[in-house]
């Protein structure tokens, strides 16, 4: 009676939990596996199955890059205190082991990664090859002349370049993405399993959400310093949080791209206060996360309020890539 009734359960589309020795019979899988299965079921106990109708069918990723720049826009140095580089190809590697891990888990999804490189030596650059040089990875170079008419002078080339650099990875992402996005800067390490996080997570909410919405792998410690009112939300492994502002770091649909281009082309053209003005105007209108605790980490000045996430061991992420 017992194998008929799993027979029964699984034909309707309903998964069972045996409590008594903490499996699921309709799913042969004990209960500290993955339950959820992608694309089609997001099952997180002890709150049941949500049933996937915002599939995610491939990632577009844009790797934003400057080797040379310290921090754009300060006289500070970074955690670690080390060359520019150095964070440029840790990030690198970070993320293409992230990438890699959500490849082999969900070999289905298609994920595809741009490096928009802004004038990089050529020493440097060899370095980056190397990095990804068994990586179905491309490199764009930065062409400045394509922006001297669109971006106002600025004070300094700095600024001109980062403005160049955003507008290019916008550009290449609306032309070129499919579904999903991930526009990521390099001075962020990755863990491991932030992409496949990403992925399971934005299907799950955006199903229960009925609409796309916008992620933000990291949790920035400026979330704390107000007592700002948040919902909570679960996704596949993690907490998840709202939140109405971002960085340049953060993912979302080709859809939420062309629905406010106005607002990714404005935060281009010149230099505003906050930097991400037209960005964070969006999350007025609709829904965007940051994960606790945090799947990345910003390595900015260690007393930046848009740095360091807590409770995260620095230095055991920082080593391992």
């Amino acid at each position: 009676m017992k194998k008929l009734f799993i027979k029964i359960a699984r034909y309707l589309g309903y998964e069972l939990i045996d409590q008594s020795n903490f499996s699921s019979p309709t799913l042969n899988k004990t209960l500290d596996q993955e339950l959820s299965i992608i694309n089609k079921k997001s099952i997180v106990l002890p709150l049941g199955e949500v049933k996937i109708t915002r599939k995610v069918n491939s990632l577009f990723i844009v790797f934003r890059m400057n080797t040379d720049v310290e921090i754009w826009d300060q006289n500070k140095r970074r955690l670690f205190e080390k060359p520019k580089i150095e964070y440029s190809s840790r990030s690198l590697r970070s993320l293409i082991k992230s990438i890699n891990s959500c490849k082999k888990k969900y070999p289905n999804i298609s994920i595809n990664t741009v490096i928009i490189d802004d004038n990089s030596n050529e020493e440097n650059i060899g370095l980056i090859k190397n990095i990804i040089k068994d990586q179905n990875i491309e490199i764009i170079s930065l062409d400045y002349q394509k922006f001297k008419t669109v971006i106002k002078e600025q004070k300094t080339s700095q600024t001109f370049a980062n403005l160049a650099s955003l507008l290019e990875s916008f550009k290449v992402a609306k032309e070129r993405a499919e579904d999903l996005i991930l526009f990521v800067e390099d001075d962020y390490l990755h863990f491991e399993e932030m992409i496949e996080e990403v992925v399971a997570s934005y299907e799950k909410i955006a199903s229960q959400l009925h609409k796309d919405i916008f992620m933000c792998p990291a949790d920035y410690p400026y979330l704390y310093m107000e007592n700002d009112p948040t919902n909570i939300l679960i996704g596949n492994k993690r907490h998840w949080r709202t939140i109405d502002k971002t960085l340049c770091t953060f993912i979302t649909s080709k859809e939420l791209i062309n629905k406010y281009w106005d607002n990714f082309h404005k935060t281009c053209l010149d230099r505003h206060e906050p930097f991400e003005k037209y960005l964070n105007e969006i999350y007025k209108k609709e829904i965007c996360i940051s994960p606790i605790k945090s799947l990345s980490l910003h390595l900015t000045n260690i007393n930046s309020s848009y740095g360091l996430s807590p409770f995260i061991d620095y230095k055991k992420l920082w080593d391992e890539n």
